[in-house]
């Protein structure tokens, strides 16, 4: 076992944790509308908890133990110690190490890989992970269904500080997402973790120009939106491609998928109909094909075999992979099962009425809401009527009170 190695992975790892927890629940809580915080920030907290368990329970041996049919393994549970200690596939460090790392899910760059097999270059899940969840997230808005009529034509982040924190955490923890891909501290570690942050940079600040250019005034959404493309694009290129082509993916991402959304998602007939909350579309999809059909065409055959820890590899072919049906077919049993769609009046209420909390609020000792500063006409802090003691309740400035 290699202590260094080892250590990096942990650490790595940790930091692709960081981005779920808290990273997308301070982004999605302080994303959406302020009704809707803690059912977004719930839920980012619960899929984090209830993925770990099936990954434990039998996903990790399906995607990395023995074969059960060319391109699934068989299920088995990853809990026994003796598992656990064993050396992972690449002998570098325990399996206990992969299984926290692999929790990411990604899948072909394990040489054995099927999507390996066929060509395959994905360096750290920009198609097993971002093109599959953008097309997974919009296949189930399309089974959902839309918002609330209200929530479609008005949905204001109810927090921009938190979203932009929680994005900086996402920005920051993709150092661990692709710095770790090649479960060593090597060059092309090194690599990844620079080419990552060029394209994340250039992306945003593209999507940010273009607001700019087109509305007069740059977005916080729209630097969010910037970030997300960039590190979506990069990702299953990091390792293979040079610093120069980097630059050049993020010029793409954050141009290619800001005309989708901000243009094809108001003219075609399926974007328009599918409530794409979170725009999970262009960010992911759009951006996961992008940045794998740019890994086939820039990378380098060389850093490919570095990569790969391959003598031979000058294959720069790329084939996609769909899961779309895949999707529709989960869903439909889903919604046999049970509803997927919120009734009307929850729908109405949010989280007061799903949850029975409201993320911003004020308590009294007693648990009662007070709602503060409603009347006009009494000062909440000295609990007092404004025509019985006009002297406190002062009409002078807060500049006036500051410099007294």
């Amino acid at each position: 076992m290699n202590k260094g190695d080892n250590a990096w992975q942990l650490t790595a790892a940790t930091l692709v944790a960081l981005q779920s927890m808290p990273g997308l629940v301070i982004l999605y809580g302080g994303m959406v509308k302020k009704k809707w915080a803690i059912n977004s920030s719930l839920m980012a907290v619960y899929a984090f908890a209830a993925t770990l368990i099936c990954w434990m329970g039998w996903g990790y041996r399906m995607a990395f133990g023995d074969k059960l049919v060319p391109f699934w393994g068989k299920p088995a549970v990853a809990v026994d110690d003796s598992f656990l200690l064993g050396q992972a596939f690449i002998g570098y460090f325990p399996t206990a190490t992969m299984v926290w790392f692999q929790f990411g899910g990604v899948q072909c760059v394990e040489p054995q890989g099927w999507l390996a097999k066929m060509g395959v270059i994905d360096f750290a899940g920009g198609f097993v992970i971002h093109l599959s969840s953008g097309v997974a997230g919009f296949t189930a808005a399309y089974w959902v269904g839309p918002r609330s009529v209200k929530d479609r034509e008005r949905f204001p982040p109810n927090n921009v500080l938190m979203m932009l924190g929680g994005a900086g955490l996402v920005w920051v923890g993709w150092t661990g997402f692709n710095g770790g891909a090649p479960y060593a501290t090597s060059t092309i570690a090194s690599l990844a973790v620079i080419n990552t942050h060029v394209c994340a940079a250039t992306s945003l600040v593209t999507w940010l120009l273009l607001d700019i250019y087109v509305s007069g005034k740059p977005s916080a959404l729209g630097v969010v939106n910037g970030l997300i493309t960039g590190l979506v694009c990069i990702t299953p290129a990091a390792g293979v491609v040079q610093c120069w082509a980097a630059i050049l993916m993020g010029l793409i991402s954050g141009s290619l998928p800001w005309y989708t959304l901000m243009v094809l998602n108001n003219k075609m007939r399926l974007l328009r109909h599918v409530d794409d909350t979170f725009a999970i579309f262009h960010t992911h999809a759009v951006a996961g094909s992008l940045g794998g059909i740019l890994t086939g065409l820039l990378a380098v055959p060389k850093l490919s075999r570095l990569f790969y820890m391959v003598p031979d590899w000058d294959n720069d072919c790329l084939h996609s992979v769909s899961q779309h049906c895949g999707h529709h077919l989960d869903l439909f049993v889903h919604q046999v099962v049970f509803p997927l769609r919120l009734s009307e009046e929850e729908l109405q209420v949010g989280d007061d009425e799903v949850h029975g909390e409201v993320a911003y609020a004020l308590w009294s000792s007693d648990g009662a809401d007070h709602h503060s500063f409603r009347n006009a006409k009494v000062n909440s802090m000295y609990d007092c009527e404004a025509d019985e003691y006009p002297s406190v309740i002062t009409k002078t400035s807060s500049y006036e009170l500051h410099r007294v």
